[in-house]
């Protein structure tokens, strides 16, 4: 049978999401969990892949199993056994050809900045002494939604085979003292939404105008953009799927 299994983690201990060598990653943590507690070589296969140092609050995978006998069992295990940054909050079964990756319809990111020094939030927000012009901010974020090739806030020699993106929210609000940065899509290049932040940032401090923005998205050369804001300040939030996925 296929389940699916949601978790959230904290991305700080971490090499992002993807198994590589020689660097501790949230897939291999997963994996290893599994594996023990099902006595048997499990894989699991991501929505997607954060970045070092990058939070989830929902990410979803897929893994292959006989049936389990008890879900809630496993969950419980499970977080005994995982390392308290990384937390299960579901395992369901799903169609025997659903897939985590492929048949995510939306994926939502949110960036936070904080603008007053904290040490509690240190880890979790990208701290600035100034605060920036939000209406600027937000105006060239709206142009975001009217482009489709975001190549420019890619990192290099990535291989996929388009850099085309769907975003169809993007916006910053202003919650107490922290600026918040939503945007959603149905995919996200790799670094392409701290670019995104860093870039909008250079607008709200007027280091780049709106006319240098078009120029930067048509340009498709990721040198013209801004530099990629911390990745501690950013957080997969929200994936989104077809109902009948569920078997």
């Amino acid at each position: 049978m296929r389940y699916f299994i949601e978790l959230a983690y904290n991305g700080k201990n971490y090499h992002g999401w993807q198994i590589q060598p020689d660097a501790i990653t949230v897939q291999e943590v997963l994996e290893n969990a599994l594996s023990i507690l099902l006595r048997k070589k499990i894989q699991v296969m991501g929505a997607g892949r954060t970045d070092a140092g990058v939070h989830a609050k929902q990410l979803f995978a897929h893994f292959d199993m006989e049936t389990i006998e008890s879900v809630s069992d496993l969950i419980f295990k499970l977080n005994s056994f995982l390392p308290k940054d990384i937390s299960i909050q579901n395992i369901f079964p799903v169609k025997e050809d659903a897939h985590a990756r492929f048949d995510a319809l939306e994926r939502e990111y949110k960036y936070f900045i904080s603008l007053q020094k904290n040490p509690f939030s240190d880890d979790f927000t990208h701290f600035i002494h100034h605060k920036p012009n939000i209406d600027l901010m937000n105006a060239a974020a709206n142009v975001l939604l009217s482009y489709k090739d975001f190549q420019c806030f890619s990192r290099s020699n990535t291989d996929v085979k388009t850099y085309n993106c769907d975003v169809k929210e993007a916006y910053w609000e202003v919650e107490n003292l922290q600026l918040i940065f939503t945007i959603k899509a149905d995919r996200f290049l790799r670094n392409m939404v701290r670019a995104i932040v860093g870039t909008l940032l250079d607008i709200g401090f007027e280091k780049t105008s709106m006319l240098q923005f078009h120029e930067i998205l048509k340009s498709k050369d990721r040198g013209k953009a801004g530099s990629s804001a911390p990745a501690k300040g950013l957080y997969l939030t929200k994936i989104v799927y077809p109902e009948q996925l569920k078997n």
